[in-house]
């Protein structure tokens, strides 16, 4: 009951700001354009500012393990490969990007800390797995989203030169690149500084889950709910079944292994249909997909975390 109340606790909050959003735009209060701006500046600007907050203060030395941190960023590679591959499958070229991203990319940082914080009341390990995942996350959606582009035509020359420009000046991966650099140089923060960053980088989470719930069509989402039901399948169980248990191999138990759950069974970040749209996605396959694993990690959660502790793991 104890997990199901915090999964309750980490989930509901996000799927309720998500249905506000919603009902927003149907009083007339946020229209779809309005939505569509909000997604991008929180693209442009409040994401970038959270992830170097994120990042910028870590202290890595403290609590560095260089095969936890390949594990987790290899872990992440084949979990990308494997819905690359899947993806080939789908009749609908256009969606493939999305599918790839939502089936992926977790809510690692959030719900992963929030996870290990409530297991055992501290997560600075979290900030290990991070580094391991989040940047190949952020990389590797931003590749693949670019390369995928709806009417994006053959892969050619120009066509990777553009990605590779993307790349570079995608904000989320200078935001990311600044943090880690700050944190490995030590640089000090001064209180004023501290304070406006992470006043700014608060608005990030709540203006996205509003932007995508306003954005939300129902009826473009049951249009694909077969491929967001696959997906969504994806990320909280399949994934998780395969390399939860390589974990458990590799000697990873307590912080580490619930870390390692958290990153592999979170739901879909909703930062995830923001890039998706930002990067010219229609989004309601991820969109689908956030709303559907939202709602289900409760169970799925609980369920994993279920397992772990009667395995005595945990």
């Amino acid at each position: 009951m104890k997990e199901l109340i915090f999964c309750l606790n980490a989930t509901m909050p996000v799927f309720l700001l998500m249905i506000l959003g919603y009902i927003f735009r149907k009083v007339g209060v946020i229209d779809l354009e309005f939505a569509d701006k909000m997604n991008r500046f929180v693209f442009l600007a409040l994401l970038p500012v959270l992830l170097f907050k994120e990042l910028s203060v870590s202290d890595f030395s403290a609590i560095w393990d260089l095969k936890y941190l390949l594990f987790c960023f290899f872990t992440t590679c084949l979990s990308i490969v494997i819905m690359c591959v899947t993806s080939i499958f789908l009749k609908d070229r256009s969606i493939r990007g999305e599918f790839i991203q939502a089936g992926f990319r977790s809510s690692a940082a959030l719900l992963a800390y929030a996870f290990v914080q409530n297991v055992y009341g501290e997560a600075k390990i979290v900030a290990l797995m991070v580094i391991g995942v989040v940047p190949l996350y952020n990389v590797a959606s931003v590749v693949i989203l670019m390369l995928l582009r709806p009417k994006q035509g053959k892969l050619n020359r120009v066509v990777l030169k553009n990605t590779l420009k993307g790349v570079i000046k995608n904000p989320l991966i200078l935001g990311i690149l600044a943090g880690m650099v700050w944190a490995m140089l030590k640089i000090p923060q001064p209180v004023i500084m501290k304070k406006s960053i992470s006043t700014f980088s608060a608005a990030a989470t709540p203006l996205g889950l509003l932007a995508l719930g306003a954005s939300f069509d129902i009826k473009e989402v049951f249009s694909k709910i077969k491929i967001v039901l696959a997906s969504s399948s994806f990320k909280l169980i399949i994934l998780t079944a395969i390399f939860l248990p390589i974990a458990v191999k590799s000697g990873f138990k307590d912080e580490k292994l619930v870390a390692v759950l958290g990153m592999l069974g979170s739901p879909t970040t909703p930062t995830s249909f923001t890039m998706a749209r930002g990067m010219g996605h229609n989004g309601s396959v991820t969109s689908g997909t956030v709303m559907v694993t939202t709602i289900m990690s409760i169970f799925t959660l609980t369920g994993w975390l279920y397992i772990l502790k009667i395995a005595g793991l945990v």
